[in-house]
């Protein structure tokens, strides 16, 4: 199993490493070369957690190792999907680091075995984690179109024709994909915490129980609500947008990492078993 993890890793930062040469030399074939590594990270990724699925009889998300592992399959996963939609080459020297970051985290934290409880047999449990990731993972591809977006601008503005502004991408397909990949990660969001809910009421006996996490899942739900609602109704486009993106995937990461660490609550279970 250990020999899978570190050969994913590896696919990983050589798609990187690809997208990298492809940023600098801007030749098809490293374009390419990257993604076909990426999808080949993936594959063996999606093999380890497959046989993880295997062995426990559960979704990996017993510990924040394998949470990190899961949550890394998730952004290559949508970044593959949304490649193939919207062919954004330049994405890839955002989402290929970023899933190899996500992964060499997770090589670094302890594999310790835990037991698998009955809740993670859940329906309801197992369709909440299953959509919360892909929400995330494609709220991490729309905050890194956003830094590409306000990158290009500047170069626009500033009339400073450089090295980002022949490489990236115009203003309005960024902000497109950015706005899809927010629009999915919403959808997506919108499902898991439904199935939160229902799970929590055949667990706990109540849909909503103040937990910490339910709190800032709430609040980041609400958050993307307004960007979404501003966006159709006022016509918040561009740099606003880009904006609120980027802030709303930094309330995303405290929502994931910061209050399983400092506070309490019934989410933390499930990093730290």
């Amino acid at each position: 199993m250990e020999v899978v993890f570190y050969i994913t890793v590896l696919f990983y930062l050589l798609s990187t490493a690809g997208y990298l040469l492809y940023l600098f030399i801007q030749k098809n074939y490293l374009h390419q070369t990257g993604h076909y590594l990426l999808i080949t990270g993936f594959l063996w990724h999606s093999a380890a957690i497959v046989y993880l699925f295997i062995q426990t009889g559960t979704i990996p998300v017993h510990n924040l190792r394998e949470t990190f592992t899961v949550a890394g399959w998730a952004v290559a996963g949508v970044f593959i999907v949304f490649q193939y939609k919207f062919n954004l080459k330049i994405l890839g020297i955002y989402a290929a680091p970023l899933a190899a970051i996500v992964m060499l985290i997770a090589s670094q934290l302890p594999a310790e075995f835990t037991e698998a409880k009955n809740v993670f047999n859940n329906f309801w449990l197992v369709l909440h984690i299953i959509t919360i990731f892909i929400g995330e993972a494609s709220f991490a591809l729309a905050c890194g179109l956003g830094i590409l977006y306000l990158m290009q601008e500047r170069a626009i503005k500033t009339k400073r024709h450089g090295f980002f502004f022949k490489r990236l991408p115009s203003l309005e397909l960024l902000d497109y994909t950015g706005y899809a990949c927010i629009v999915v990660g919403f959808t997506f969001l919108s499902i898991g915490l439904a199935a939160g809910f229902v799970y929590a009421k055949s667990v706990w006996g109540k849909f909503w129980s103040w937990d910490p996490k339910e709190v800032w899942s709430g609040i980041t739900w609400i958050l993307y609500a307004v960007l979404l609602h501003e966006r159709l109704a006022v016509g918040w486009r561009g740099r606003r947008s880009a904006i609120m993106a980027i802030i709303g995937f930094a309330v995303l990461l405290f929502t994931f990492l910061g209050v399983n660490f400092f506070l309490k609550g019934h989410h933390e279970v499930f990093t730290r078993m």
